[in-house]
């Protein structure tokens, strides 16, 4: 029988002795976290959850890891992110933007190159279903499509705004790289580019807008999770797989913030045609 892990990470603050004072204050993503676990609950994933001090970067590392040598050809690993996205710049050449994405855990980015790295420790048979409600979606994407907008060009402007949005400011990220250069440059060196990484296992990423766009917190989900909870209805969602539960999340969605659909590693069609969260 086909045996599910889920992780759920939602941070609603980070460190600011690492993050240049910031602390990426965040009303939801706990609250996105913990109503993704009762998706994954009720469909009978074993899983579990990393919230604000506990979202840290090795915490998030060592789940997916210890996920990875549990699961088996035929298994499935369900993988919820809700925080702030950021870019560090790129140092192996990968990215056509010359900066990596990342996830921002509690006391540091986590690189694209090393979410790759991750994905691709999953066997050959494994199903992966990540979403990221963040801005940059930190495991897929290749290059930033445009600008990103001025009103995450400093945290003064950033945050001013209301709901905030979940990117890191582009001063604080300067900053931040500065700060720890050595550390992020290692850590891009130390693995292979997210371009080169060998995936066997099938992974299918939903995120939470385009990566010239950015993803609105809000008062008790943000806007992705939020049109995510409502199409999926409890359960009541029968409009078919992946692509469709992504069209139909996406259409509930503002021209200003688009969901995207990836698919990385292995091909696997019948993955994508089963409904969401169906571990079996």
């Amino acid at each position: 029988m086909a045996r599910g892990i889920s992780l759920h990470i939602g941070l609603n603050r980070v460190d600011p002795a690492q993050y240049d004072g910031w602390d990426g204050a965040l009303a939801a993503c706990e609250f996105d976290a913990n109503d993704m676990k009762a998706i994954a609950d009720d469909r009978g994933f074993d899983s579990g959850i990393l919230l604000t001090e506990q979202a840290t970067a090795d915490a998030i590392t060592s789940a997916i890891g210890r996920a990875a040598q549990e699961l088996g050809p035929g298994d499935f690993f369900l993988c919820t992110y809700s925080g702030h996205g950021g870019q560090v710049p790129d140092r192996n050449g990968d990215e056509e933007d010359r900066s990596d994405e990342t996830w921002v855990a509690f006391d540091r980015q986590l690189v694209d190159d090393e979410l790759y790295a991750l994905w691709g420790a999953f066997q050959p048979g494994v199903r992966l279903f990540v979403l990221s409600d963040s801005c940059h979606s930190g495991t897929v994407t290749r290059a930033i499509e445009g600008d990103v907008p001025n009103v995450v060009g400093t945290r003064a402007t950033a945050d001013a705004q209301f709901p905030r949005f979940r990117a890191m400011p582009r001063d604080v990220m300067i900053a931040t790289y500065r700060a720890h250069a050595e550390l992020y440059d290692e850590i891009q060196q130390s693995l292979p580019s997210s371009g080169n990484a060998e995936i066997g296992a099938a992974v299918l990423l939903i995120s939470g807008c385009r990566d010239d766009q950015l993803s609105l917190d809000g008062f008790s989900n943000g806007l992705f999770t939020e049109n995510l909870l409502a199409t999926w209805a409890e359960g009541a969602w029968d409009g078919g797989g992946y692509p469709q539960f992504h069209e139909a999340i996406r259409s509930k969605m503002p021209a200003s913030q688009q969901p995207s659909y990836f698919v990385v590693g292995a091909a696997n069609p019948d993955f994508e045609q089963q409904s969401p969260f169906t571990i079996g």
